[in-house]
This record gives structure tokens, sequence and C-alpha cells, in this order.
């Protein structure tokens, strides 16, 4: 059955961020991941991470000023020198926190530059992480998302994603599939999971609409679930969902779409939360 992470940006917001590390491991996870690692401490991280024995799947790169409204910079032709310090800055973290790939956001489009620009500076500046990605033993992973939670976002489909890759050309790049977004932008979930498969290093999961824990909405994950199974999906998937009430109280999703099964990674029947 699948390997569920815990995001912690998302999950288990009833506490403060550093003590989410514990409920996350108490509710029976034992890998998770977050948007970003900056406000931080590196070496207080990894020892929440060791002292609960959990494992970091992910998390993102600098994203610009996150709190005014940047969701990115790797798109915009007049910050190059400050996206390249950011990689500098993610595999400085990546290091100690152990996590073996990172998440790239493309950004919002920048007003007042052609396409073709913004195109290229995102694919100069993917082909730049990816080569210093090399050297540290990282996968760098780029994310489409929909454009009605986050409009302007540069790359909203999988396909135009999966171009990009193939123009930069490396061999440590790969797609971070997040199916809520999928969902939102073009639906077909079950073929584009079985295509692409081999570029998808890993995945996202919320229902829809809302955004809030599987089971909730119109996404049918008992099939997906079993879908990924058959296909052989061995990454993790990042439960990045808004909890419709509290965090432990809507986790029961976990035990009834994967059929009572007990995935590695998550709650089992006898760690649920009471």
């Amino acid at each position: 059955m699948p390997n569920f992470a815990a995001n912690l940006t998302l999950l288990f917001t009833e506490q403060p961020f550093l003590d989410r590390f514990e409920a996350a491991a108490r509710a029976g996870f034992k890998a998770v991941e977050f948007l970003f690692p900056y406000a931080w401490d590196a070496h207080e991280l990894r020892r929440r991470l060791d002292d609960h024995g959990l494992q970091l799947v992910l998390h993102n790169l600098p994203p610009g000023d996150w709190d005014a409204g940047e969701r990115g910079i790797a798109c915009h032709p007049d910050r190059v020198q400050e996206f390249r310090a950011g990689v500098a800055r993610g595999i400085e973290y990546a290091r100690v926190l152990g996590v073996k790939q990172l998440n790239c956001l493309a950004g919002l489009a920048p007003a007042g530059w052609p396409d073709a620009v913004l195109r290229q500076t995102l694919v100069e500046n993917l082909r730049h992480a990816a080569a210093q990605f090399s050297q540290a033993g990282l996968k760098l992973l780029v994310e489409p998302i929909n454009r009605f939670d986050m409009p302007g976002f540069y790359l909203n489909y999988t396909r135009q994603a999966i171009a990009i890759l193939d123009e930069v050309g490396a061999d440590n790049i790969y797609l971070q599939y997040d199916i809520y977004h999928a969902q939102r932008m073009e639906g077909e979930l079950a073929a584009t999971l079985q295509h692409y498969l081999p570029r998808i290093a890993h995945m996202q999961l919320a229902d829809n609409p809302g955004r809030h824990e599987p089971g909730t909405g119109e996404i049918n994950y008992a099939f997906l679930f079993a879908h990924l199974d058959r296909i052989g999906y061995q990454g993790w998937i990042g439960c990045e969902y808004r909890p419709l009430t509290s965090t432990e109280a809507g986790l029961g999703w976990i035990e009834r779409l994967t059929t009572g099964c007990e995935p590695h990674g998550a709650p089992s029947r006898n760690d649920q939360p009471s």
C-alpha cells in the first residue's frame, strides 16, 4: 500500500511547528514533509526528526518572499542570482536534514516579460539547480500547481512540466505530482499517473473541493491507491491537505481508503489516535 508522509505545514497545526514532529510520530507516521525549513535552525529540525524516528522526504527551495505572496522565483529573469543563492541554501539544509529530494516552485509569472524569456529563465535555472543537486546526490522536483488556488502560477499542467523537464535534460530532475492540483486542472488521474510513472519521484494528495482529507470530496482515492499499487509506484505520498476538523479526528481515511491494510508510514489500526 502507499507510503504516506505527514505534511507538517498543513497537518497538526493545532500545535506549534516544532511540536508537530512528535504529534506526527504519535499518530503513526514514519515520514514527514513540509514547505520550508528556513525559519528554523537545521540542526534543531534534525534533532526533532531523530528524536521521533522520522524521515524527512521533501521540502522546497526558498520561494522568495512567501509572506508577501511570492510563490517561487525560478521563472523570474531579474532574480537569477537570488534563485541560485537559494539553491545553495536548500542544499545546505538538505545535507543536515538528510532529505534526498527538494521541490522547486516555478513561481508566479512576472508581468512585462515575454513568455519565451520566462521559459528560458526557468529552464536555465533548473539546469543550474540540477547540476548542483547532482553533485550533492539530490533529486530536483518540479510541480505543476492549479491556477484556481494560485492564479498566475507558471506551471499548471503535467505535460507542460514534462516538456520543461525534457528541455532541461538532466537525469536527476523529476515531476512532483500533486493529485489535488492535477484534478483541478486536467483530471485523467489514473491514466496520467501510469503514463508518466517513470518521471514521478514524489506525490501529494488532498481531495477536491476544499483541499481536505481524502474521502471528503470527488476523488476516488480507494481506487487510486489500489491503482498505484498495480502500476508499481514506490515513492512517498505527502498528505498536503487542510483537515476538515482537527488533524487527528480526520486520520481515519487512511485505514478506510486502503481497505483495512496497514501501509508503511501511516497509522495502523492499533496506532490510531484516541
